[in-house]
């Protein structure tokens, strides 16, 4: 057993100061706020004590990709994140041809099997040309039942959740067969209208895939996506708090509108993130990184980011107020709120009977240490 204390631990969604938890076999057998009941293995008088982050949309980091299928690139971009704090990912894909997404599914889930990753997101291919984004226009399709059901079969229960164009033909059927695979629909990448946009919801779509980034913008008589999934309580909406995506006044409107407890902060890094400004790819397109920020090169299209969710987590805090109710609802937004939007039901937060995940933040909000069920990852 290893006993935790520190002076500040965020345990079941509450700030305690101080606040402890004990460990047993990869889980967390005993939790609670104040002095630990008996010396600590681990005295972390001085820090901030969070749960593991979920980052639910992720395509790479530290130079690797999860786009490519190859299995030496997920391990290395896992092994990254994780370093940030990311305990828990589900690795995104990106628009490929048949062949090639049927192939990537299979490695990602045996990666899934192997516990690498906890599951993988297919973003694309059935997305809408006039909001794709960096995805390759040329290789984007309508939903059909036939590769939807082969994608399902080779992963074998691993796909956590799929992006997806409602207004698309076929969408319909789509989004019926793959929620009742016990897969989350997510409306993304989409042109649809407002009203498409709730059908969809009707239907079972429950998460809006980077809300205003790549859909239809708000307009004051044709609302579009976002509004219908902002306003539905059954949506969980990401959110890509970079300060690039998003303007954070805006990051700040939607928390206030909706509660942390519909709001999943995500990276949506690709392989450049943790790296100098250079040139990269995101599935077949080339992106030039200039500032850190990512774009298809040649175009203002932004393509990815490439934030870690440690930068997301302190950016949020420092905009929401730096209180302990701003710790708090970071720490809902980077992981409770995902890991519930995906089903994940042992991860997300501290408490007892969880995988003993968590982040230990110095005063700056800043990694120092990293546990994953139960074990202490080595110091970068």
């Amino acid at each position: 057993m290893t006993l935790i204390a520190a002076g500040t631990m965020v345990l079941d969604d509450q700030v305690c100061k101080p606040g402890w938890l004990a460990t047993s076999a990869g889980r967390i057998i005993e939790c609670g706020p104040g002095p630990a009941p008996r010396p600590p293995d681990h005295d972390f008088a001085e820090h901030v004590v969070v749960p593991g982050f979920v980052d639910m949309h992720v395509h790479g980091g530290g130079g690797a990709s999860y786009t490519d299928g190859i299995r030496s690139e997920i391990e290395l971009a896992a092994e990254f994140h994780r370093r940030h704090g990311t305990t828990t990912t589900v690795a995104s894909l990106v628009t490929a041809s048949p062949d090639d997404l049927l192939r990537q599914v299979r490695v990602l889930a045996e990666m899934t099997r192997q516990k690498t990753v906890a599951g993988a997101h297919l973003e694309g291919p059935w997305l809408s040309a006039a909001r794709c984004g960096a995805h390759d226009s040329a290789l984007l399709r309508n939903p059909d039942p036939a590769e939807i059901d082969a994608l399902l079969t080779a992963a074998d229960g691993t796909i956590r959740m799929v992006t997806l164009a409602p207004e698309l033909p076929g969408s319909r059927d789509a989004i019926t067969r793959v929620a009742n695979a016990d897969v989350v629909v997510a409306i993304g990448h989409t042109d649809a209208s407002y009203d498409e946009a709730k059908h969809a919801i009707e239907l079972g779509a429950t998460v809006g895939t980077h809300v205003f980034n790549a859909m239809r913008p708000l307009h004051h008589r044709d609302p579009g996506p976002a509004l219908a999934l902002l306003e539905d309580p059954r949506v969980t909406v990401e959110l890509i708090a970079d300060g690039v995506h998003v303007h954070p006044a805006l990051v700040r409107q939607v928390i206030e509108m909706v509660g942390p407890d519909r709001v999943a902060l995500i990276t949506d890094a690709m392989a450049a993130a943790g790296l100098p400004d250079g040139s990269f790819r995101i599935g077949a397109r080339e992106v030039e990184v200039t500032e850190r920020i990512a774009r298809v090169r040649g175009t203002s299209t932004i393509a990815g980011s490439t934030a870690t969710m440690d930068q997301l987590f302190r950016t949020t805090v420092g905009q929401l107020g730096g209180s302990d109710e701003a710790l708090a609802k970071a720490a809902r937004m980077t992981a409770t709120t995902p890991a519930r939007a995906l089903n994940l039901v042992r991860v997300g937060s501290l408490r007892v009977g969880m995988d003993a995940n968590c982040v230990v933040l110095d005063e700056d909000l800043h990694v120092h240490r990293v546990m994953l069920n139960g074990a202490w990852l080595p110091h970068s």
